[in-house]
């Protein structure tokens, strides 16, 4: 039996994560009151249930019940029953735009501001979010990008570190990122800018890379950056960081950036990090002179 609590903010994902969760096979029952975990647990866990993988979304809408989440899983462990807590989080940047996008109100705030109501529920999930067995921060996830974290832990069976990883390459003309945990520069770089028959293309493209790094200090430059970044995640994770932002930058992030950003990606998908990697400025296409 497989019984997987799902929990975490209002807004960061835990319908969509039981909707995926039961298309891989799992009994899925949400907003489930904690005081009655127990008595569902044992319904599951009896031999003629015919269950055997059950996802349970548990989150503050259960109002002052919440109160009782973590009493109730302590109790069922103290009775032997096996209990794994997927809790599922989000920036408050990120929290806020969906509320506003669905034009829904926090759980938490009648009248008032949503940030009120995210303080407040961050407040409230705190200690269940040290109880979790896996955290996933949605801040930067696509749907498709969802699903293959929870592939990882329920499917693949995977070790999942807590830790989603962002390779951004960005254009320093457009600005920095504001949420970029480090930031690169790699303007010293060589610019394919310069050549005529390279300036249409993109760091995604054959050309650009074979010229971005036929360079010695291309090169020294990424094997440097690896082996800091190398060093790093596992004192991130150590920490408790749950979101990791690592932004290289050239002049309009079309060529450079973009090199260096997919060379140091091909190289961290290798050590079996959750790691994703995006573009920002790419198809931005700047008329002004590059520097």
């Amino acid at each position: 039996m497989r019984f997987v609590i799902v929990t975490g903010m209002s807004g960061a994902g835990k319908s969509t994560t039981l909707k995926m969760l039961e298309d891989i096979g799992f009994f899925c029952v949400d907003n489930l009151p904690p005081i009655l975990i127990k008595k569902f647990a044992q319904i599951c866990y009896s031999s003629d249930s015919g269950i055997n993988k059950v996802a349970l979304g548990i989150d503050i809408r259960g109002g002052n019940l919440f109160t009782e989440f973590l009493s109730e899983i302590k109790k069922l462990e103290e009775e032997g029953y096996e209990l794994e807590v997927l809790f599922l989080d989000a920036n408050d940047m990120t929290l806020i735009k969906r509320y506003k996008e669905t034009r829904r109100k926090h759980p938490l705030v009648i009248e008032g501001r949503i940030q009120h109501g995210i303080d407040k529920e961050r407040k409230i999930l705190e200690e269940a979010k040290k109880r979790a067995n896996y955290i996933i921060d949605t801040s930067k996830l696509l749907t498709r990008e969802l699903k293959v974290e929870l592939s990882k832990i329920f499917i693949e069976g995977k070790k999942y570190e807590n830790l989603i990883i962002t390779v951004l390459s960005f254009g320093f003309k457009y600005g920095m990122p504001s949420d970029a945990d480090l930031v690169f520069d790699v303007r010293f770089l060589p610019n394919p800018y310069y050549i005529p028959e390279l300036r249409q293309k993109t760091g995604n493209e054959k050309e650009i890379k074979d010229y971005v790094m036929q360079w010695e200090v291309s090169n020294k430059f990424i094997d440097k950056l690896e082996d800091m970044i190398s060093f790093l995640i596992p004192n991130y994770i150590q920490e408790g960081k749950n979101q990791l932002v690592i932004a290289i930058g050239c002049t309009g992030g079309k060529h450079r950036s973009v090199t260096l950003a997919n060379e140091l990606f091909s190289r961290l998908i290798k050590q079996e990090y959750s790691i994703n990697i995006y573009h920002r400025d790419v198809e931005k296409d700047g008329t002004d002179r590059l520097k």
